[in-house]
């Protein structure tokens, strides 16, 4: 019987050492997976956002997060007074720009 038990306490002492790797590379594993598939593309839409509401100008045409669409009338700070027909004008933060449309867009719709 005495065997047995030597037997079962030596493989865990020897099998320790590989366990400790094992157990480091596990969480490195993860976190690379969950960098190049979450962080880096999130970071690369965030940065492409900035520069494009960084790059607006009076007489874009834009879609916002609430879907409306409108012609850009006069930036100021971070708000733009943006038009939506003839006769409707609001303001709003430049950062809700979800979309730049191209010149013309909104002349095909009237």
């Amino acid at each position: 019987m005495g065997l047995f038990i030597q037997a079962a306490h030596a493989a865990p002492e020897a099998a320790s050492t590989t366990s400790i790797i094992g157990q480091l590379l596990l969480p490195i594993a993860f976190f690379a997976i969950f960098y190049f598939l979450v962080i880096r593309p999130q970071q690369k839409r965030s940065k492409e956002h900035r520069n494009m509401v960084n790059s607006l100008s009076e007489g874009d045409e834009v879609i916002f997060a609430g879907g409306l669409m409108g012609c850009i009338k006069k930036l100021d700070g971070d708000y733009a007074v943006v038009r939506l027909n003839d006769r409707t004008e609001v303001m709003v933060q430049r950062a809700s720009v979800i979309s730049v449309l191209p010149v013309g867009t909104m002349d095909g719709l009237k």
